[in-house]
């Protein structure tokens, strides 16, 4: 109701921002996590609710000093800091920070698991798994295997997460990775940190979306903006590994305006057909190729693989058409998008377990681009910068020159996979894959074919069985005999 700016739905209203932000605190970690992507959204969303909202991202009740003792106590025999402070500076979902100094002059953040975190995630996926199970017949075939990619998805990553020992070990191999990109990450302190601790050198900004620091120390969003894209497209598209939790509590900028990314607890790779999927489906979209769009849409899996390509073509048309539009604000686009969404609701959409996370980077950051550009949209305003980057995503090197050496280097086993696969196809040997789609495809097929035979053998043999049961209720058995046979009969209707 909230996004759809409605007032009232069969005569209920939307929460209040207060109790919003309590029913979801009082939900868990993982339903927390869920609703932090919302909070970033600007344009989905009043002022009110998303003041309230930000406080999910580090703003949620600490652990009070007895447990975080208990904690502080584990993690350390012996407390190994000069100063420790035990008011956290920040406190979010799976653990809190708190501000030490390893010497007069060593400023460290101290990183703590909440108190039996793990227990409390493993249940609210029980609880969502319980759902789904029991909601799973109502829905269609391409729902209810979105609903569950999302639910093992979203179960496998918040399960490492946990884990301050895999949020270190992310942090090390991000800095590794990226180090000459221009984005500050802290220094992680290995002998001080566990399971239970994680220690980090002190990296001192504000807050992304904090417009009112960034006006008193003069930095220009702009830049920075396009700093954040370009980092994220050499994640997703170059490199295949990316930080999937860029809301602003873990994106700051120093005084200097320089990026600093925090919380490497959510790190993702990206297979690498979904990668060159996103690249296709980029070109496409710069081209205004509609239908190789709806072709990239498929390999990725965000579409079914039998899906009207022509009739899905045209939808993506009139949405570019929208978000293209510079006369629109971003509440006319909205409306205007749900207007054409709305028309195709009963299209064979899907979301793979592959391209969750990418999708939720993709509207946290677009959702950043609206804090402070009224009508910022991911086609219209991130769309070029990805295209730039495009032959680099390919593996182009900075001059022709070596990208034509590389392309030698390779020749002599592109000629010898060619002469392989000429071979198999004369000694008749020649195998053909199947892709996952046309598997899913194949398989839903199947299921469509045998669920009205089944349940006509079903019902007959009911009819049987009634009448051998009780002779008096024959008639009751000729019903069931009867609907079983038109079943089997009329098995296309």
């Amino acid at each position: 109701m909230l996004i759809r700016k409605k007032q009232r739905f069969l005569l209920l209203r939307p929460l209040s921002p207060e109790r919003l932000l309590q029913h979801i605190t009082l939900l868990g970690a993982s339903f927390i996590k869920l609703a932090q992507v919302l909070a970033t959204r600007n344009d989905f969303f009043p002022p009110t609710y998303l003041s309230k909202l930000k406080m999910l991202h580090d703003e949620l009740p600490p652990m009070d000093d007895k447990t975080m003792q208990v904690v502080f106590d584990r993690a350390y025999e012996k407390d190994p800091f000069y100063r420790f402070e035990k008011n956290p500076i920040a406190s979010a979902s799976i653990g809190q920070v708190h501000e030490a100094w390893l010497d007069e002059d060593t400023k460290v953040a101290v990183k703590l698991r909440r108190e039996g975190i793990e227990k409390k995630v493993q249940a609210d996926i029980r609880i969502l798994t319980s759902f789904n199970a029991l909601f799973r017949p109502l829905f269609s075939h391409y729902t209810k295997h979105s609903i569950e990619a999302v639910i093992i998805e979203f179960s496998s990553m918040i399960l490492k997460e946990v884990s301050l020992n895999q949020e270190r070990a992310n942090l090390i191999k991000f800095s590794e990775t990226y180090a000459n990109m221009d984005v500050g990450f802290p220094t992680a302190y290995e002998a001080l940190s566990s399971d239970d601790a994680l220690v980090m050198s002190f990296e001192e900004g504000f807050r992304f979306d904090d417009a009112e620091a960034l006006k008193v120390h003069d930095i220009n969003i702009i830049p920075l903006i396009e700093t954040l894209v370009k980092f994220y497209t050499e994640q997703m598209l170059v490199r295949g590994f990316f930080h999937a939790d860029p809301h602003p509590g873990n994106l700051l900028v120093s005084k200097e305006g320089k990026l600093i990314l925090l919380d490497f607890g959510m790190v993702k790779r990206v297979p690498n057909d979904t990668r060159v999927a996103i690249i296709e489906l980029i070109k496409a979209a710069n081209e205004q190729d509609y239908e190789r769009y709806v072709s990239a849409s498929k390999r990725m899996g965000t579409v079914a693989y039998d899906a009207p390509t022509a009739e899905l073509a045209e939808f993506t048309e009139r949405m570019f058409e929208i978000f293209n539009n510079d006369a629109l604000d971003s509440s006319s686009m909205q409306d205007l998008a749900f207007e054409v969404l709305e028309q195709t609701r009963n299209l064979p959409f899907k979301l793979p377990q592959e391209a969750i996370y990418i999708l939720r980077v993709s509207a946290i950051i677009e959702g950043l681009g609206t804090t402070y550009i009224e009508n910022f949209n991911g086609i219209k305003d991130i769309l070029p910068i990805l295209q730039d980057n495009i032959p680099r995503a390919l593996g182009a090197k900075e001059s022709i020159v070596e990208t034509i050496i590389d392309e030698f280097k390779t020749l002599p086993l592109d000629v010898r996979a060619f002469r392989n696969a000429i071979y198999r196809i004369s000694e008749e040997n020649l195998s053909v894959e199947l892709s996952k789609s046309q598997l899913e495809v194949l398989e839903k097929s199947v299921k469509e074919s045998l669920a009205p035979v089944i349940t006509g053998i079903v019902l007959m043999i009911s009819g049987v069985f009634v009448l051998i049961y009780n002779h008096a209720l024959e008639n009751y058995a000729l019903v069931l005999f009867g609907a079983g046979l038109i079943r089997l009969l009329f098995r296309k209707g």
